[in-house]
């Protein structure tokens, strides 16, 4: 099953514990963020200590409501534009609450090769993400197997990554 509009709002709304995300391209092409990267890449930054958005403050809600959001990226060096500006925002989402990840391949193997995005709900939930060859989502679709091989994939990507901060630290983004 596809899953978009309503639907997919109300499976990202309506989790009772955890949601949690693999990531794994170097670029994800979203038009509503074309602007925001063209004035990244102009030099633009955001204050983290001032910076606050529906999304950081989502965050903060369900962390008070005793739920988790997580992600791994898997990442490789040199860091694209994309993932630079991306990472900008991790910061602010990791200190709301967001348990971001990061998984560099770029001297070892991927332990997650030919995984794709997915989205893992509760431990019981997988919705596949889709994408085009340039990073342009093009779906989104209910997995409806078994969801063990995907608590074998979150547990290699959590065990194998290091938290964001660590990550980010005397890297020049």
């Amino acid at each position: 099953m596809l899953l978009d509009g309503e639907a997919w709002t109300a499976r990202m709304q309506g989790f009772q514990r955890e949601a949690w995300r693999l990531e794994t391209l170097p670029w994800y092409r979203v038009p509503s963020e074309d602007g925001d990267i063209r004035d990244f890449l102009a030099g633009h930054r955001i204050d983290p200590a001032n910076y606050s958005s529906s999304y950081t403050d989502g965050l903060r809600k369900l962390r008070a409501e005793g739920k988790a959001k997580g992600r791994v990226h898997v990442v490789s060096r040199p860091l694209t534009d994309y993932l630079r500006f991306e990472f900008m925002y991790y910061g602010v989402h990791a200190a709301a609450g967001d348990d971001i990840r990061i998984l560099d391949v770029t001297d070892r193997p991927n332990p997650l090769e030919g995984v794709q995005d997915f989205w893992l709900f509760d431990r019981s939930q997988v919705v596949l993400m889709h994408y085009d060859a340039d990073g342009t989502q093009i779906g989104r679709e209910v997995f409806e197997g078994d969801v063990t091989p995907f608590l074998e994939y979150q547990r290699i990507a959590v065990t194998e990554s290091v938290p964001f901060e660590e990550y980010v630290k005397g890297l020049d983004l």
